[in-house]
């Protein structure tokens, strides 16, 4: 939100960004400016002129605007601001952008499958986004620590099924599009250097490929189990004197019990609605080997370890009529010796909606699926732009909640600040010093409909970025003003 004669938040994020010419280094950080000031905005209303819309469109047209340059940037910057915190959660999640109506864009992947009326298949077409998201274990974002943009190609009906065998029968990792996963893990591992960090993840990493992967190259995970799978057997094909998982842990005696706070879930075609509520959950923990499947292909090229992994058992035993109880089967490589650390890796595993929020502003706040570039490859370089803008504003939408008495001089500029005062406050003398950002994002929150009133909750996204958007408008008019 810095102004035009002050350096902008996206030429400090930036600074380092080389995309082979310096007038593509200008724009990019032109259109972050631009995009901040207008969330829900489309790219020729963002854009001031028709000029800067043209440039626009070129720059995301510009086969040498490379993705993984400005990502790397942005990572680089990320990977800095976690090293003021002694422990950073690296969240994980997938997330499909669909883009059906857009016939005419080119690239395009299929995605979910359903059935219609009259068809028996129906694909929705759009793209894949694969996130790791930095945060703290105070839940504020502080950035994107890997990225992948990709469109699913559907195999030949030969491949899905070979001699009826499923193909994550005969597939190796490496080929099946779960490999993303370890790509991230990987990648999230070196640039964060010596911070320690912790991936958190949802089901869809649970698989021993992952577990293996994170203990070769010596990072700390935390999944949510998908699978109740055979656990602690003495050989490959051992049949007796076997075990599942949630059989053994609810051999486990309970540890104790502690209550989680449950966030509001809007309906959807896949899920009901949830109300915000806190549950009260019992815990129990305990240590298993985690055995490599029979059929992993690999079988017959290494010798496949067993894994020492701990799981944490929580379930809700009183929830309210209509509500389905909280059940989480929680696995990780990290120690859990005590009722307390096992409270501290759910607590962790809560941070988790932080990504899915995160999309949410992504999508509802800057409609990116309403984007209607031509081709995939167009849409890839819009929507990573859009995930670092789209970042910023969530993370300023929460450091008001985690850190409200920081100063707002790291977000706005002087005349900034001043202005947004004089409108809330009815044009009374400003304060000498810039105020604390908890007060700032109340008062920008006021201008996009916030109602401050003593019973309402901390103002949401919706209202944060529609308050930017008039902030900016207000600030310009400011600038026009001085000029003459």
């Amino acid at each position: 939100m810095k102004g035009e004669y002050e350096t902008s938040w996206a030429t400090e994020e930036f600074v380092d960004v080389s995309l082979g010419d310096k007038r593509l280094d200008a724009r990019l950080v032109k259109l972050c400016d631009r995009f901040s000031d207008a969330p829900e905005s489309p790219i020729n209303q963002a854009c001031r002129d028709w000029a800067e819309t043209k440039a626009a469109y070129r720059f995301f047209q510009n086969e040498n605007v490379d993705i993984a340059e400005i990502l790397g940037a942005h990572r680089c910057k990320t990977a800095k601001r976690a090293k003021n915190h002694k422990m950073v959660l690296a969240v994980q999640d997938t997330s499909y952008f669909v883009y059906t109506s857009h016939q005419k864009t080119e690239g395009l992947g299929k995605m979910s499958l359903k059935k219609g009326k009259n068809v028996k298949k129906i694909y929705s077409n759009g793209l894949l986004v694969h996130t790791c998201l930095a945060v703290t274990t105070e839940g504020l974002p502080l950035g994107l620590l890997d990225q992948k943009i990709f469109s699913r190609k559907l195999r030949s009906h030969r491949r899905r099924r070979c001699k009826g065998r499923n193909p994550h029968d005969y597939l190796p990792v490496e080929e099946k599009e779960s490999y993303r996963w370890l790509e991230a893990l990987a990648k999230t591992k070196e640039v964060m250097g010596d911070t320690e960090i912790i991936t958190v993840c949802d089901r869809e990493a649970d698989f021993y490929d992952f577990f293996k992967f994170s203990c070769q190259i010596g990072t700390a995970v935390l999944v949510r189990a998908n699978v109740d799978r055979t656990i602690d057997r003495n050989s490959r094909y051992a049949e007796k004197g076997v075990v599942k998982l949630w059989e053994r842990m609810c051999q486990h005696p309970e540890a104790g019990s502690f209550t989680i706070n449950i966030p509001k879930k809007s309906r959807t075609k896949h899920s009901k609605e949830r109300v915000a509520r806190t549950a009260t959950v019992t815990v129990r923990f305990g240590a298993f080997h985690f055995n490599p499947p029979r059929n992993n292909v690999k079988h017959n090229q290494e010798n496949l370890p067993d894994i020492e992994m701990n799981a944490i058992y929580i379930m809700e035993t009183n929830a309210p009529h209509g509500e389905e109880p909280v059940e989480w089967m929680l696995l990780t490589n990290v120690p859990v010796r005590s009722f307390d650390e096992a409270c501290e890796k759910v607590l962790w595993y809560c941070l988790r909606w932080r990504i899915e929020m995160y999309f949410k502003v992504l999508k509802s706040g800057f409609q990116v699926e309403a984007c209607r570039l031509g081709h995939a490859e167009r849409l890839a370089r819009y929507l990573t732009v859009m995930s670092i803008v789209a970042w910023r504003l969530f993370m300023i939408t929460l450091i008001a909640r985690t850190n409200p008495a920081v100063s707002c001089s790291t977000l706005l500029a002087d005349y900034e600040w001043k202005v947004l005062f004089l409108k809330v406050h009815k044009n009374k003398t400003p304060p000498e010093k810039p105020p604390p950002i908890g007060d700032v994002v109340i008062w920008v929150a006021k201008l996009g409909g916030y109602l401050a009133r003593k019973n309402d909750g901390p103002p949401g996204t919706i209202a944060l970025w529609r308050g930017w958007k008039r902030l900016a408008n207000l600030t310009e008019g400011w600038n026009l003003a001085v000029q003459i």
